[in-house]
């Protein structure tokens, strides 16, 4: 373990905290909040100065192992989320230290589970902010740091690893700093297109900003207690919901259209099964509600936006399907767990795992069936080898573990099966909303600290997929470097 590397990067990762808190301290100036605009001072004043501590000078050692990039990845999420929370303790607009680190893991995870109960009283900076914290977590802390830092391509793939989502991480560009560019520069263009398109719908600006923060991130934070369904518009909820779907698509398909591989682009396998679940579940939920609407189109339109903003784990609701019957909400449980696309900003085991998954057993059954055939799993026309095809299985069974003990500690709270379940799924999924008393219209507010702590953890856990979370509680992983991984 390389300490003084973790902690070079910790000390950068300070500054640009202490940098991106600024910006919710200036909607806060702007609106006259200034009590809000202190409490927002000391967290910068403090990550400077821890800033200036642990990287004021660069190692000798500059080289990051891959435990390295495993623990740099945990540590760096928990402390963003941990002094992300203190504007709220300070304002005292939300006193609770369990509270405020579940809302800020949950905005820089792109959960959007909440505890607040009356999000409308909510000051503007602080309802900024954890908007904000899903646009900035969505792409990935560690990707921007990338981006903006310099960073050699070999001190930078483990962390790329540790943190981008999905079963492989590949380069759009020969060299990492350059894909990080690329696919912030895309990131940023999309949300500023949404913002535009938002506000010349008649959406105010704040609230354009808020909701394509929610949307990029395909997190869900709004500053309604309605959600999007409070606008009661429906430009808002088509234009939300195509650019929930696109932030669902993975980034370096974007790549490929700006240089014109318009076939690499749209014969993905991944985005062909992707945009089949979205129609089938779009199409099938709509009959199965449609008894509920005044029309087929308002059903279809209902049903459409649910649909994109559960299977991209966003969260923003126009309706209360609570409400529905067993057949839609069963569709939407299911695509909590299904997620969207590798390399985008949203959770859920990903379409391509999913895709590898039904691949790989296909072939264990024939291979049953003529145990001297030879085939081969292929994912996008190329042959998958052992190290993919067992780091999926490997992935599946971990992921089915933690959620599993998850929903069994949870139970202690003694909230209704349908409740717990779904609470520890959407925390776990990073989707949001569940049902029951976690439903579109409900709260986290009522669960212990200790559940919120645990729920915590499922969305980190489900954001960084897995491992970094589990390093960090590996005591094996702390020892110092000797004949352990080097790489």
């Amino acid at each position: 373990m390389n300490y003084k590397m973790v902690g070079f990067v910790l000390g950068r990762i300070f500054f640009i905290e202490a940098v991106l808190m600024l910006c919710p301290a200036l909607c806060a100036a702007l609106y006259g909040e200034w009590n809000v605009v202190l409490a927002f001072a000391w967290p910068v004043l403090a990550l400077v100065l821890l800033g200036l501590l642990l990287s004021r000078r660069t190692p000798r050692n500059t080289t990051i192992y891959a435990r390295d990039g495993l623990v740099i990845v945990a540590l760096v999420w928990v402390l963003m989320a941990a002094f992300g929370a203190m504007p709220f303790l300070i304002s005292g607009e939300i006193p609770s230290v369990f509270d405020a680190f579940f809302e800020m893991v949950s905005g820089f995870t792109t959960t959007g589970s909440t505890i607040l109960t009356d999000v409308e009283s909510m000051s503007r900076g602080l309802l900024f902010w954890r908007s904000f914290a899903h646009w900035i977590g969505g792409m990935g802390v560690l990707v921007f740091a990338m981006a903006i830092l310099p960073m050699t391509d070999g001190r930078a793939m483990h962390l790329m690893r540790a943190e981008v989502p999905g079963p492989t991480v590949g380069k759009i560009s020969s060299k990492l700093r350059d894909s990080a560019k690329i696919l912030y520069q895309i990131y940023f263009v999309l949300t500023v297109i949404e913002v535009v398109i938002l506000c010349l719908g008649g959406m105010p600006l704040f609230d354009a900003l808020i909701h394509s923060f929610g949307t990029a991130g395909t997190g869900g934070f709004s500053n309604k207690a309605l959600s999007v369904g409070a606008y009661n518009n429906p430009f808002f909820e088509v234009v939300i919901g195509v650019f929930m779907l696109l932030f669902g698509i993975n980034f370096n398909l974007y790549y490929f259209l700006l240089l014109r591989h318009f076939k690499e682009a749209f014969c993905s396998e991944e985005l062909k099964v992707y945009l089949g679940i979205v129609a089938f579940s779009t199409l099938t939920i709509t009959a199965n509600i449609a008894s509920l609407y005044d029309n087929v189109g308002t059903a279809l339109r209902t049903a459409f936006f649910q649909v994109a903003s559960i299977v991209t784990t966003t969260g923003y609701a126009t309706a209360d399907f609570n409400l529905w019957p067993n057949y839609a909400r069963t569709v939407l449980v299911i695509l909590t767990f299904i997620g969207a696309c590798a390399g985008s900003t949203a959770g859920g085991l990903k379409v391509s795992r999913i895709i590898i998954f039904f691949k790989a057993a296909r072939q264990d059954l024939n291979k049953m069936l003529h145990s001297h055939a030879v085939t081969t799993v292929r994912f996008e026309g190329k042959p998958l080898d052992e190290k993919t095809l067992r780091g999926v299985h490997n992935y599946f069974n971990i992921y089915m573990l933690i959620f599993a003990l998850s929903v069994l500690f949870v139970s202690l709270d003694g909230f209704d099966p349908i409740t717990t379940f779904t609470a520890v799924a959407t925390c776990f999924n990073n989707v949001g909303p569940g049902l029951e008393l976690v439903g579109p219209m409900g709260s986290f507010a009522e669960f212990s600290d200790l559940a919120k702590l645990l729920l915590s953890f499922d969305m980190l856990a489900g954001r960084l997929e897995l491992y970094p979370m589990l390093a960090l509680f590996s005591p094996r992983i702390w020892r110092r470097r000797g004949n352990a991984m080097h790489a």
